[in-house]
């Protein structure tokens, strides 16, 4: 749809619509929408859907097994969506499990073992940078659909990036990326399709082209269109 009709790459993160069949649908929490096809929907204005990071298949394989993973879905949108992957983790780093044993009597929601486990300084550098953007999609369960609580308490999804820009839930983490750091989208993004199309990995005499593409989204409110003339070539 994006490609098609020529609209904004902002819309991949935040758009007031999704492609939606009855089932998915009813998995979104979005009604009046029947049949098997999938097809252009609007949301409703205050649905938290639209974009990449709350459909259901993202949020399902940024998941584990039984449960939400905020550090795999921050470090998804940190290599997908902006382009800027964490370090390495150091050796010997304490399994998250480990700050289950600070709470003693009660079943502690993962944002408050994160929270201690962020505070070993082993973790804190890559946990800064990946835990706000998890911790944002926490009200989406393991499947994606939708929830109020953990463990019997209020999620609360608000946070801040490490680059300073706060939001208060996934729907102002979605306008924060779309606004402040739109350059660094449609540079991972560019990055991304370039690798596609040249059959391979880029290299040091590939940053002009990337840098170049990247400007005339800018200057072209991210349209898709700002990409044809360098593929034609």
């Amino acid at each position: 749809h994006v490609i098609r009709e020529d609209r904004s790459v902002l819309e991949l993160v935040d758009s007031d619509y999704a492609f939606l069949n009855e089932r998915l649908a009813a998995h979104y929490g979005v009604p009046g929408v029947t049949g098997d096809d999938l097809r252009f929907v609007q949301l409703p204005p205050d649905s938290p859907r639209g974009g990449i990071l709350t459909q259901g298949t993202v949020l399902a394989v940024t998941s584990n097994p039984t449960r939400t993973s905020p550090v795999k879905r921050g470090l998804f949108i940190l290599d997908n969506i902006l382009g800027t992957p964490p370090p390495p983790a150091p050796p010997n780093v304490p399994d998250l499990e480990e700050a289950r044993k600070e709470f003693k009597g009660r079943e502690p929601k993962l944002s408050e073992m994160l929270a201690v486990h962020r505070a070993n300084k082993l973790c804190s550098s890559c946990h800064s940078r990946m835990d706000p953007l998890g911790l944002a999609l926490e009200n989406f369960n393991a499947l994606g659909g939708w929830r109020d609580t953990e463990a019997g308490q209020p999620i609360d999804g608000s946070g801040q990036l490490i680059t300073g820009e706060k939001f208060g839930d996934v729907r102002a983490l979605k306008r924060v990326i779309a606004s402040e750091r739109r350059s660094d989208l449609y540079r991972c993004l560019t990055e991304k399709m370039l690798t596609y199309a040249l059959g391979r990995g880029l290299d040091y005499f590939d940053a002009h082209t990337v840098e170049a593409i990247t400007a005339d989204l800018l200057a072209n409110e991210g349209r898709m269109s700002a990409y044809r003339e360098y593929y034609r070539g």
